[in-house]
């Protein structure tokens, strides 16, 4: 069967046969679903030559049945991490990722596999696959982020003195529920005022006063996969100093924006941004990277970092968002989903950058 997913499962034994490894334990969700279309919650998948096979308890075989093709399904006994080593015993070289299996974990799989098994830690290899996206991926996380501008947009409506951070981030939530989305790609961001300057506030019951900033940083899931956007507008009339910042942002960003490129390293797009900002004397005030792969999850490789040497390939999404955070005046952040095409790039997200006065 030629699904997308029996695609991606003979990619990846490629991978594997060139790395010697006999199988692959994937123990990531986002993992089970790219390499076989299963949603559960619970179970580890195994990825061989003879075949992929799903271990999962009662609870979720039926769904799994429902869901997948190609894959056999083992339903556990007892705990899944015995069931998994029993599964593996004399299977060789086990490939497994070392930053999702626990010590304990660890220790457990080896009693169970018995010593005929050898745990291989091979991190990357569903992720590097997951970070090149094909036309299908593409297409769903074009929508993705449409439906995230539309969002954004109304939530624009509802800023006004008074209301609380806590209500724009319940009706944004609701309201991607509401266009289609299964929720929030994360805890959405709303901060007002000084607290705009926290890169990663958590909404508040502060309340909206007249002429202070707001960072909206929203994302929404839509068929698996996720948006992230960001913008900053000012309720009331914005001072000289926010324009100026604003713009200066704005211009980083459109910046970063036009160093990616195929071939580019993602060191690269991340000093474009920098070298803008330092022109205008804000770059200390720059206190994240300007990016982060998008996909399945919210945060993905590659990661457009200071020093990054990775390269962009066609296929990587990744947003751009540099921003400025002063501490007791506020911050301003702009941030936009941009695809890596073979002889261009395309910004998934469509709502304007200026500067927003309500």
């Amino acid at each position: 069967m030629n699904t997308p997913f029996a695609q991606r499962r003979r990619a990846l034994l490629s991978r594997l046969a060139k790395s010697r490894l006999g199988c692959l334990l994937v123990t990531r969700p986002a993992n089970w679903y790219y390499l076989t279309g299963f949603t559960g919650e619970s179970g580890a998948l195994v990825v061989s030559r003879r075949g992929t096979t799903l271990i999962t308890d009662g609870r979720f075989t039926a769904q799994a049945r429902a869901e997948i093709s190609g894959v056999r399904i083992v339903q556990q006994k007892g705990s899944l991490v015995a069931a998994v080593g029993e599964f593996l015993k004399g299977a060789g070289n086990v490939g497994f990722d070392a930053s999702h299996v626990t010590v304990a974990q660890r220790a457990a799989l080896r009693g169970a596999g018995g010593r005929r098994v050898r745990w291989v830690p091979s991190a990357g290899h569903v992720e590097e696959l997951r970070s090149r996206k094909d036309p299908q991926e593409l297409a769903k996380m074009r929508l993705a982020a449409i439906l995230a501008g539309k969002v954004l947009e109304g939530a624009l409506k509802m800023l006004k003195p008074g209301v609380r951070e806590l209500e724009i981030a319940a009706e944004i939530e609701y309201q991607m529920r509401h266009l289609g989305a299964s929720g929030p790609a994360f805890e959405t961001i709303v901060a007002f005022g000084e607290r705009s300057a926290y890169p990663h506030a958590r909404a508040t019951a502060k309340r909206l006063r007249k002429n202070e900033l707001v960072v909206l940083d929203l994302g929404a899931i839509l068929s698996h996969y996720c948006s992230d956007i960001t913008r900053t507008v000012v309720v009331g009339r914005a001072s000289t100093k926010i324009r100026q910042w604003h713009k200066s942002v704005q211009e980083a960003q459109a910046a970063a924006i036009g160093a990616v490129r195929a071939g580019a390293s993602c060191g690269e797009v991340d000093a474009a941004a920098r070298t803008v900002l330092a022109g205008h004397r804000l770059d200390r005030y720059f206190v994240h990277s300007t990016g982060h792969g998008l996909g399945l999850e919210v945060h993905e490789d590659p990661r457009v970092a200071k020093g990054q040497k990775q390269t962009l390939e066609p296929g990587n999404v990744v947003t751009i968002e540099p921003g400025v955070y002063v501490p007791g005046v506020g911050g301003i952040r702009i941030e936009d989903d941009v695809a890596v095409h073979a002889s261009n790039t395309e910004v998934l997200t469509r709502i304007p950058r200026d500067l927003i006065e309500i």
